[in-house]
């Protein structure tokens, strides 16, 4: 049953306990209901308490079971349904504090293709992926997902593979090249022989990848649980001597009753949710409460590039005319060229050239070669824009994204092309080392080279380029130094996301499957929200643990004054109220900090 079910649950049994007492002066029925509640509810937790020690976790059930269980066995039956209510409404508490939408596996599978369309002769076939086999001719329709991995058919074609590698920038294949699914075809159709089964496929790993993920998530000790053996092994001390010296039953139910561990269920998660409250108004949205103790403790960081330490948006970067040509020539021959394709780069360049104000010259034709490039008639010269060697660039020439650019035959120049670095990410790579995150590693799909000169730009001396989802994830289940937090935003990182200890996804606009993958969403898109978190999270916990120390040595004081007898039970558990209250109180102060 859900705690919250169950809180409903005692209330109505608190209430029909009540009327029995007061309104129909029954005592003995009061007793009888709420012992009976009260049996059935110890009993259920102690089912849940061995199946807690049988998976090797422990926690603060035991203490909370012992005192229900003497209370009621000494007729103190109202003390008992005090601290059931207390022990329901924390659990409760720590529900909301730790619940968290289980989304992403849903949300990936919307994305990922069901049915592929098979030539069969002349004609073509729409057939479940799983029948699809190994070899055949697959037609992928403009701005189709490529269901299954295989090998370009077709002549050339540029596709999108953000969803697997993160980066932006097209990739361009030619006949024979390797295609894997998951990517996004152009604006041509194309076809391509499948080389292995729908399970075998790229973008099918990266859903199992989730999948596991989210059947085995990472061990954590509850920060509650971590001070329960003690406190538990104390309270029956002191309720051990109190028996040994009085010889009196009851003397252990009014020391167990103030030992009662509400201080540990209610004051650590109410800290962990004033400090989510502070971290979501400062642009962080944590998802529990569990995330805050992590990422207090966190020592090391990945970090995925593009998205992330770049803004992920491709841009003009330089215009390279040959000797002969100035730049604003070239500009105008490509602006005019491209300004009506929807291709990543022409959108760019139409971009740079409408801020610079350049004007467009008369255009008389224009066809597209998939794969290739584009060829444009101005002025009765064809203009030809894209590869190298589609527009006879120089052998020696190897820009890393660029658009190459022939005039009447002849090669006129290039226009480069980069990722954007974000203007706060060296500050925030430095604010990291300064509070104690001892090593950052960037994990990226893009070439060695690219992220070579990212990394040193922002000053991360740790980098590992060309990966795939899987490798990525590799890097993260490797590991020693946990808790490790990861950052990304696309498709590509979420399995990263989900298996590291905390994920974290870089705007809200990264795509529903790293959102709901990661366990805190920055709300904008500021690296420096990372930091910010961190700090808030290590306040929260720090909190946390007084609020949570304050109720126990309260309750220890207690503890020692009731074993004189001179607390009753039912006084007991009322002391109870006034010691969550000062846990209470103390723990809001995250909120503020």
């Amino acid at each position: 049953m859900k705690n919250w079910k169950k809180l409903i649950l005692v209330f109505v049994i608190a209430g029909v306990a009540l009327i029995a007492y007061f309104g129909f002066n029954q005592p003995f029925l009061a007793r009888l209901i709420v012992t009976i509640a009260g049996g059935v509810l110890a009993f259920s937790m102690l089912i849940e308490m061995i199946k807690t020690l049988r998976s090797g976790s422990y926690g603060v059930d035991l203490l909370a079971i012992t005192a229900i269980i003497a209370t009621l066995l000494v007729g103190e039956y109202w003390a008992s349904l005090i601290i059931i209510l207390m022990l329901d409404g924390g659990e409760s508490l720590e529900d909301y504090a730790n619940g968290r939408a289980h989304r992403a596996l849903a949300a990936l599978l919307d994305k990922s293709p069901d049915i592929a369309h098979v030539q069969k002769g002349d004609k073509v076939v729409d057939l479940p992926i799983e029948h699809v086999e190994v070899g055949s001719h697959l037609l992928i329709r403009p701005m189709e997902i490529i269901p299954i991995d295989g090998k370009l058919i077709s002549e050339a074609v540029v596709l999108d593979t953000a969803s697997l590698t993160g980066e932006t920038k097209p990739n361009e294949l030619v006949k024979g090249d390797p295609v894997l699914s998951g990517a996004i075809n152009g604006n041509s159709s194309i076809q391509i022989e499948t080389t292995v089964i729908a399970a075998e496929s790229q973008f099918q790993k990266i859903v199992e990848l989730v999948k596991e993920t989210e059947k085995t998530p990472a061990q954590f000790v509850r920060l509650a649980d971590r001070y329960a053996v003690p406190f538990t092994i104390i309270a029956y001390l002191i309720a051990a001597v109190a028996y040994f010296i009085a010889g009196d039953p009851v003397r252990i139910a009014e020391v167990l009753v103030v030992a009662s561990p509400c201080p540990l269920i209610l004051a650590a998660p109410i800290a962990f949710v004033s400090g989510m409250s502070r971290s979501s108004q400062n642009g962080a949205l944590i998802k529990n409460g569990t995330v805050i103790e992590k990422l207090a403790k966190a020592r090391e960081i990945f970090l995925d590039k593009t998205g992330t330490i770049t803004e992920g948006t491709i841009k003009v970067d330089s215009l390279k005319p040959i000797e002969t040509v100035d730049e604003v020539e070239l500009l105008q021959l490509v602006y005019t060229v491209e300004k009506s394709s929807g291709h990543i780069l022409a959108k760019a360049v139409v971009e740079y050239a409408e801020n610079k104000k350049v004007q467009p010259l008369k255009l008389t034709s224009l066809t597209e070669v998939a794969g290739l490039g584009v060829i444009g008639e101005i002025e009765g010269q064809e203009i030809k824009i894209g590869r190298s060697s589609f527009a006879f660039a120089p052998d020696n020439l190897n820009y890393e994204t660029a658009f190459y650019v022939s005039k009447a035959g002849k090669y006129v120049g290039a226009v480069t092309f980069s990722d954007t670095l974000r203007p706060e990410a060296k500050e925030t790579i430095a604010q990291m080392r300064k509070i104690g995150l001892e090593k950052i590693t960037m994990l990226t799909g893009d070439n060695q080279l690219v992220a070579d000169k990212i990394a040193s730009t922002v000053g991360i001396d740790n980098v590992y380029a060309g990966l795939m989802p899987d490798e990525k994830l590799k890097f993260i289940k490797n590991a020693t130094n946990r808790p490790v937090i990861m950052i990304g935003d696309g498709v590509n990182d979420a399995p990263a996301l989900a298996t590291a200890d905390v994920g974290i996804s870089i705007g809200v606009g990264s795509g529903t499957v790293a959102s709901e993958a990661a366990d805190i969403v920055l709300l904008q898109n500021d690296l420096r929200k990372v930091t910010t978190s961190i700090e808030i999270s290590r306040d929260t916990l720090k909190i946390a643990k007084q609020a949570v120390m304050i109720g126990i040595i309260i309750c220890i004081i207690l503890m020692f004054v009731a074993a004189l007898g001179v607390i009753p039970a039912v006084i007991g558990a009322l002391f109870q109220e006034i010691i969550d209250v000062v846990s209470i109180l103390y723990a809001l102060r995250a909120l503020r900090g």
